[in-house]
């Protein structure tokens, strides 16, 4: 994934179609001077929808487009005709698109299957042909209903990835670094902080053919939950990851207290992550010896599968994907 190319929030202003409105229309033959009402239903105005496209992995194809408008309903006509539908406006989004109401923040559905369909704004309802007005005492009204008119809303649209594994760490952790070793992801990787500030995703492939999909995240800085750093964008990324890899580097100062940091965040901004499956790897390793590893050892967290490991080594990789592959299935 490019940069510029990795849109995961968009907001516009969605318009559904009105309904066309009821006839007022009365038969009238040469031999039937007297038919009655027979007006028919004005069309249902034209829905917003959105569709799930597992092809799709960003909505940048809807970056510009500020305004969806869907078509009207057709008025309807005599010989109780039902006038025709309008148009809908179909929005192709990527699995894990979420949709909001850009006033109230208030969530209004999700895509997580492809081809799967909802409905964004719905269509105003057609109106009722004076067909359905007729009464014993009213046997000729002249009357039928209106349309109903459309909606117009600004919506808001956040793409959250959907993976197995989600990595997390401050800048710099040696993310990027462990995504490009074990898949066939190439992100951007150099020795400064936010290196990445998109999320990458890549396919690991596991023992008998199995595999599994990892997101290497913007990393996390303490403040995140409260917006600091790339914060929410950060965050809103795991909420969908069964896993959380913790990636701590084997030169901090204090791992447990840099976990402790991590951990806080998470809580901060939504404390169900906390029921998520935790894998904890001590990167760059390759720095210790086995007297250090014996040492640091001692002050990792409890209660946390830990792994020591170097990607640049290649050291401890197959062990990782071992306990990685046994936390997602136990």
């Amino acid at each position: 994934m490019s940069s510029p190319n990795f849109i995961d929030y968009v907001k516009f202003c969605s318009r559904s179609g009105s309904g066309g409105p009821g006839s007022a229309h009365f038969r009238r033959e040469k031999f039937v001077p007297k038919g009655g009402p027979d007006g028919g239903d004005g069309g249902r105005g034209g829905h917003i929808i959105l569709r799930g496209n597992k092809q799709l992995w960003t909505l940048l194809h809807l970056k510009y487009k500020k305004h969806v408008v869907a078509s009207n309903g057709k008025p309807g006509e005599g010989g109780r005709r039902t006038g025709a539908d309008g148009e809908d406006v179909i929005l192709e989004v990527p699995l894990g698109t979420i949709a909001k109401n850009a006033d109230t923040n208030k969530q209004l559905l999700e895509i997580t299957e492809d081809g799967q369909e909802a409905i964004l704004t719905h269509g105003g309802k057609g109106g009722l042909g004076n067909d359905h007005f007729k009464t014993p005492t009213n046997r000729t009204p002249r009357y039928a209903q209106p349309g109903e008119s459309g909606i117009e809303e600004w919506l808001i649209l956040e793409l959250k990835v959907l993976a197995d594994v989600g990595l997390v760490g401050f800048p710099n952790a040696g993310k990027s670094t462990l995504l490009s070793v074990i898949s066939s992801a190439k992100p951007e990787i150099a020795d400064y902080p936010f290196t990445t500030i998109i999320p990458n995703l890549g396919v690991v492939k596991y023992r008998d053919y199995k595999s599994f999909v990892v997101a290497d995240i913007p990393g996390l800085i303490q403040g995140a939950a409260e917006g600091k750093g790339l914060g929410h964008r950060f965050l809103r990324h795991i909420e969908r990851n069964s896993i959380l890899l913790f990636m701590i580097p084997a030169d901090s100062h204090d791992v447990k207290k840099d976990f402790d940091i991590l951990m806080e965040e998470l809580k901060n901004y939504n404390p169900e992550l906390l029921d998520k499956k935790r894998v904890l790897a001590i990167t760059k390793s390759d720095l210790l010896d086995e007297e250090l590893r014996a040492e640091l050892s001692l002050e990792l967290p409890e209660n946390i599968d830990s792994v020591f490991i170097s990607s640049v080594a290649n050291d401890g990789i197959d062990h990782l994907k071992d306990v990685v592959w046994r936390a997602m299935n136990e």
